[in-house]
């Protein structure tokens, strides 16, 4: 079977080369593509990127080799004896979206696409700018007007037209959508196209790879979901290949400021909540209206995902006592260590825990 879109809301199908960013009816698409199964025998072990792992995505040819800034293979890290740091920020812009945003930008070549929009609360907005500059794409980017002014920079820096809208992170993405609907223009979004987990669930395959098995506990921050979702298909891949024998406890980090997924799983629903952000230093999780929160509540219940959330007073603290053992991540980053000592409060000590370092301490200095 290749590999097709398929929409979430009436199931209709497209081929994956359409430049709508939804259905017809409104539903976002899912990417049904018969994966072979998983073996470290298949990784291409001379490519030193996350397109090692390209035997098991949807790409249509090698649009990837002029796409690639080398994004992947960041090493896991010791942290001490119960926690072990995947060292995400030692991407080409210095956090995960690298990897979601390398296939994206990937499909888009190998499609013909010029041009792109893309809403972005800094890191996701950061990297499409990036590999669209070196793809020859056309980028423009909105973000909410909280976004860091670093982040803001390094965007601009990479030629993207970037737009700064007054008010939250959802109504950015409000505006930006409205652009796509009105101009259709290719909307290159980490929320939207599922390209984008296609490169996100390579995470788990290096971890995978490099520890030769999967740690008894996977931390992973939830806002949008992207790295959460990716995470979930790659281990239901490595599950379906018998490469593990059940899944990990997983446990999804919320702000505490922002948590429609604590909420929603509280009063036991099938969607999200609808909460209105506090300001946070979480920012890269502050979403208070995940487009995909039915399907990330559905592998929720699906897998009993634990939620926790980062109480605001000790993203300081835990990104000062990173930094003190060498580790210096950004606010949200941070978070996911707070969430993690949390967590130990709330069910005692967590061996062999496995927490992303998803974004550099320069990124959120302000």
């Amino acid at each position: 079977m290749s590999a097709k879109f398929v929409c979430t809301k009436c199931n209709r199908e497209y081929d994956i080369t359409t430049t709508v960013a939804h259905c017809e009816c409104g539903g976002l698409f899912r990417l049904e593509n018969k994966l072979p199964k998983f073996s470290l025998d298949l990784v291409e072990k001379n490519c030193w990127n996350i397109f090692r792992y390209r035997k098991f995505m949807a790409l249509k040819d090698d649009s990837w080799k002029a796409v690639t800034l080398g994004e992947g293979m960041t090493p896991v890290v010791r942290f001490n004896e119960d926690l072990l740091l995947k060292m995400d920020y030692f991407m080409p812009t210095l956090s995960f979206k690298d990897r979601g945003a390398a296939v994206l930008i990937s499909h888009c070549r190998s499609i013909g696409v010029n041009e792109v929009v893309q809403d972005s609360s800094g890191n996701a907005g950061n990297s499409v700018a990036a590999y669209c500059a070196k793809a020859g794409i056309k980028s423009e980017i909105y973000v909410p007007e909280n976004t860091s002014p670093k982040k803001i920079d390094m965007i601009k820096a990479h030629g993207a037209n970037v737009h700064v809208i007054p008010g939250s992170r959802d109504h950015c993405a409000d505006v930006c959508r409205q652009r796509v609907e009105n101009d259709r223009i290719y909307y290159a979004n980490h929320v939207y196209n599922p390209f984008f987990y296609e490169g996100t669930k390579t995470y788990i395959y290096e971890v995978y790879e490099q520890l030769g098995r999967i740690p008894q506990n996977i931390f992973v921050p939830l806002g949008n979901g992207t790295l959460f979702l990716g995470v979930i298909f790659a281990l239901e891949h490595l599950l379906e290949s018998c490469c593990i024998k059940e899944m990990p406890n997983i446990i999804a980090i919320q702000s505490s400021e922002c948590a429609p997924f604590v909420r929603a799983v509280e009063k036991n629903r099938h969607n999200p909540e609808r909460v209105k952000p506090k300001p946070t230093l979480a920012e890269g999780i502050a979403i208070g209206e995940p487009m995909r929160g039915e399907e990330i509540l559905e592998k929720i219940y699906k897998y009993g995902i634990k939620l926790v959330e980062i109480p605001e007073n000790s993203i300081l603290p835990a990104r000062d006592e990173l930094a003190k053992h060498g580790v210096y991540c950004e606010h949200t980053t941070a978070g996911n260590y707070a969430a993690y000592k949390k967590y130990c409060e709330l069910y005692g000590k967590t061996p062999d825990s496995l927490i992303t370092m998803c974004g550099a301490g320069l990124k959120s200095d302000h």
